[in-house]
């Protein structure tokens, strides 16, 4: 079904589409259409942070920035939803247009610089949401915030969201922001997981549950970057590393439209970076923190070669729109096995 909506979607400017495809699927959900997926076999599960997740196909934050479409989402099969990022304050994010698809590699180029409706908005969302799965909650500091004041940020938004998350992501790692990925240099990030982990702690006391903490990063990395981000991911207990944002880099998109646009690079572009860095995160953790793994997944194998890798879970965005809720059963396919999954049945519609 998807295969005929998607020309129409694509006939329409990439974010105005994106907000219709979200409204769209809200309406369909409020009556009942599509069916929503059956769940996963319990072959499917995987026990990650603490968490126990029914598949270990989940989506990636970006897509419901605001917490908006939680239960319609939650409709089409994922194991996990991450939203956001979220920022303590709304802010509009960058100038329109900034966001671009590229069809003939399909990839996608966005500068939406965290657009957002701030952190109180988000928590309301997530209130009204009937979803009770694993709920991951993306943050980040306002862009008008200095650097050196970006735990501030985060730290507010941590206490905010704490009582409402099934685990908290910390990004470091967007290109849209400027500086932010400056938090993935050795100092910033040792007092920035340091003023995180230990209101992390407090907040812990204070609600009678612990609430894990996993950290975003660049695909733009390289080896000896990686090695010291693992260190200070052990030195501080965080509980997961999420591998990667979008890149910078324009590898197999020269001369395309839109190609010059700044801003990150999402989707098949991306894969072979992406999938290079959960492996070399992955060789440097050696096993003591899961990976997740999220940067071009745009079919089944490329979602195995992210286990293989390394990866104890996945997450999905623009794959999406290029495939459509079918990139989640081929996914959980590639994961779980086509036996595991046709004993129940199927897993979307």
């Amino acid at each position: 079904m998807y295969s005929l909506v998607r020309p129409l979607l694509f006939a329409v400017e990439a974010e105005r589409a994106h907000h219709l495809t979200l409204e769209a699927l809200d309406v369909l959900a409020r009556v009942g259409l599509p069916p929503a997926a059956r769940p996963a076999p319990a072959a499917c599960a995987r026990d990650v942070m603490g968490l126990r997740f029914p598949n270990p196909v989940g989506l990636a934050a970006g897509l419901d920035k605001n917490g908006e479409y939680i239960d319609a989402l939650a409709r089409l099969g994922f194991g996990f939803i991450e939203i956001g990022t979220v920022t303590p304050r709304p802010q509009p994010g960058n100038p329109r247009p900034r966001l671009f698809r590229l069809p003939a590699a399909n990839g996608v180029i966005n500068r939406l610089g965290f657009n957002n409706g701030g952190v109180d908005r988000l928590v309301d969302n997530v209130r009204r949401a009937a979803y009770r799965g694993v709920l991951g909650i993306n943050i980040g500091k306002n862009a008008d915030t200095p650097i050196e004041r970006a735990a501030d940020d985060y730290v507010a938004c941590l206490r905010k969201v704490y009582p409402h998350a099934s685990y908290v992501t910390v990004n470091i790692s967007s290109p849209n922001t400027r500086d932010l990925r400056q938090l993935q240099q050795a100092g910033e990030l040792d007092r920035l997981l340091g003023a995180i982990t230990t209101e992390q702690h407090r907040l812990a006391d204070a609600h009678g549950r612990h609430v894990p903490i996993a950290v975003k990063i660049a695909p733009d990395l390289d080896a000896q970057q990686i090695a010291g981000i693992a260190g200070l991911l052990q030195r501080h207990r965080v509980e997961a590393v999420i591998a990667t944002n979008t890149t910078t880099a324009r590898d197999g998109i020269a001369g395309m439209a839109h190609a010059d646009e700044t801003g990150g690079l999402s989707g098949a572009p991306l894969t072979a970076r992406s999938t290079g860095v959960v492996r070399e995160i992955s060789r440097a953790l050696q096993g003591t923190i899961p990976v997740i793994a999220v940067g071009g997944i745009m079919r089944g194998a490329d979602a195995g070669d992210k286990i293989a890798a390394g990866a104890s879970l996945v997450q999905i965005y623009t794959g999406l729109v290029y495939r459509g809720p079918a990139l989640i059963c081929e996914c959980l396919a590639a994961l779980c096995g086509p036996r595991n999954l046709s004993a129940s049945g199927p897993t979307n519609s």
